[in-house]
């Protein structure tokens, strides 16, 4: 760490370091986006992925703290914090330029916090009605409802949007934009449509049946998850991962789950930690089924569709026996699990992993060798592994890309480092790449279920844990590897039972943010493909 901290000074004497779970930069905002860049462009430092983007209200400073990773470091990670006092008019540099994941990130924080980045392409609201008052992260928020009761009419289409641009003397003036040009034809494409698998809604320019440019309007079901979370004790925010990407939902409390008991300082029971991985790996098995089967719907392959759905009720009939559900499972709790396996769990693993080899032959010959589906799949939503790296595309859709970013590699956490599995790797770069890691992770996970369903301890299923949890004063960020890609989670607290700031930094945020960038230039069918091969789910972009 020491050896990092050198660098940086040399290159920005004025930062200010503090020590911690993870190295935290502070630096003043004038200094921000030089520093970015010297960040990432840097021999020795190049910090080539933004992480994670977490909007801040200190109450005497709004801000954002900046997770960025380094991959040449070996997936070393610094956070960085940027605030400003104005709090009635925010501005932060716009660092969208160096990472294009920031372009949606920031798009959020401006959102909620109602900070406005500097050079930014679409300073549009993201997730909220574009005529919301009030910037409801903010602590100083007024949630009372008049000022912001149901409406009764549509909400417009935003065609027009603003960016804040800084001249050469350093004066910010707000420039108008459009959202698409004059003579642009624009199709409507969801919320309420089968194919963009939830309420997602997608405008498109089209010139006759090619795409020219994807708008995302995203929030129909966005339920203020982050916000609820302030008022709420540390068990009681347990719930909400749950009910985000519903098809990781073991992954995301778990990740959650982590994320308090690293901040507490707990150790967790041999037992609960087989458990927890075991489960996580059939969430994985069930949700690549899921993506498989309706990858294979979207396309008009109705019988693959049930092939999938079959071996996928074998996995929930497991969560069923042993969680009491079959999607929100609500399993995993501070310090382990809620209840010991069913008698029949290790009976069961086994039979699926015993079926699954010849299931995925089966399913490969109905459908993944199908010259139809290889047509509707191959060179089809491009992404580059450059790209994947700087929109932080990561889970399947990275690794279709030849992008190496298992975060059960990279980050290796709970038991992972002690077991034998191969990170699957495509090279293709298009939908049949990202759907083809998906079929081979199956493989991978029952290969880690196999070492351990005969290797599950005796012990205790949880730790020990006080009535009323609290956290030391801090911040901490935890990974996991959840079935889309990594998720994260950061909680700062001010030492209270409820946390100051919970933000959950979702995969299929990013991964909808190459939506134009993998469609632009293809056909208006292929939009479909390209969505179902990406496979985002909506709850996790709405959080």
């Amino acid at each position: 760490m020491s050896d990092i901290k050198e660098k940086i000074s040399s290159i920005l004497p004025g930062a200010v370091f503090t020590e911690g779970e993870t190295l935290m930069v502070t630096v003043e905002e004038k200094d921000w986006h030089s520093f970015a860049k010297a960040l990432k462009e840097t021999r020795g430092l190049e910090f080539d992925v933004l992480t994670a983007v977490v909007g801040m209200d200190w109450k005497d400073s709004l801000g954002v703290v900046y997770y960025l990773t380094s991959t040449s470091r070996n997936w070393e990670v610094i956070s960085v914090k940027v605030a400003v006092a104005d709090r009635e008019n925010p501005m932060i540099h716009s660092v969208s330029d160096l990472w294009k994941v920031a372009n949606f990130q920031e798009r959020e924080v401006f959102d909620f916090y109602g900070i406005k980045f500097i050079n930014h392409p679409d300073m549009r609201r993201f997730f909220l009605r574009n005529d919301w008052k009030g910037y409801p992260l903010r602590k100083d928020y007024d949630a009372d409802p008049k000022l912001n009761p149901i409406p009764a009419e549509d909400e417009q289409n935003e065609d027009d949007t603003v960016s804040y641009v800084e001249d050469a003397s350093g004066k910010v003036k707000a420039v108008p934009g459009k959202v698409f040009e004059e003579d642009d034809y624009v199709v409507n494409i969801g919320p309420q449509h089968p194919s963009t698998h939830g309420v997602m809604r997608f405008r498109a320019a089209v010139d006759g049946e090619t795409v020219k440019k994807v708008d995302v309007v995203s929030g129909y079901i966005h339920r203020g998850i982050e916000k609820l979370c302030e008022g709420m004790t540390y068990p009681q925010i347990l719930h909400f991962t749950d009910r985000m990407d519903y098809m990781s939902a073991h992954q995301n409390r778990h990740c959650l789950c982590m994320c308090i008991e690293k901040a507490m300082g707990l150790e967790i029971p041999r037992r609960a930690e087989v458990i927890r991985v075991m489960m996580d790996e059939l969430m994985r098995i069930s949700s690549h089924l899921l993506s498989f089967g309706c990858t294979a719907m979207d396309l008009g392959a109705t019988t693959a569709f049930f092939y999938g759905f079959r071996e996928r009720e074998m996995v929930l009939d497991i969560f069923e026996k042993t969680c009491g559900a079959r999607m929100s499972m609500n399993y995993n709790v501070i310090g382990g699990v809620i209840a010991d396996l069913h008698p029949d769990f290790v009976k069961d693993v086994k039979e699926l992993i015993r079926i699954m080899p010849e299931r995925l032959k089966e399913y490969h010959k109905v459908f993944s060798g199908n010259l139809i589906a290889k047509n509707r799949l191959k060179k089809v939503g491009h992404l580059s592994k450059e790209d994947a790296i700087n929109y932080a595309i990561t889970g399947p859709s990275g690794r279709g890309s030849n992008w190496s970013c298992d975060c059960r590699k990279k980050h290796p956490y709970s038991i992972y480092s002690e077991l034998d599995f191969e990170e699957v790797l495509e090279t293709g770069c298009d939908s049949y790449s990202r759907y083809m890691v998906r079929m081979k992770e199956i493989e991978q996970s029952c290969k880690i279920l196999e070492q351990l369903v005969d290797r599950i301890p005796e012990g205790d299923i949880r730790a020990q844990v006080p009535k009323v949890v609290k956290l030391p004063a801090g911040n901490w960020y935890q990974q996991v590897e959840a079935s889309r890609g990594t998720f994260g989670v950061y909680i700062e607290s001010d030492g209270g039972k409820n946390p100051y700031r919970v933000h959950f930094q979702s995969p299929c945020f990013n991964l909808v943010g190459v939506m134009d960038l993998t469609c632009s230039g293809y056909m208006i069918a292929d939009l479909i493909t390209i969505g179902a091969a990406l496979d985002f789910v909506i709850p996790d972009i709405d959080r």
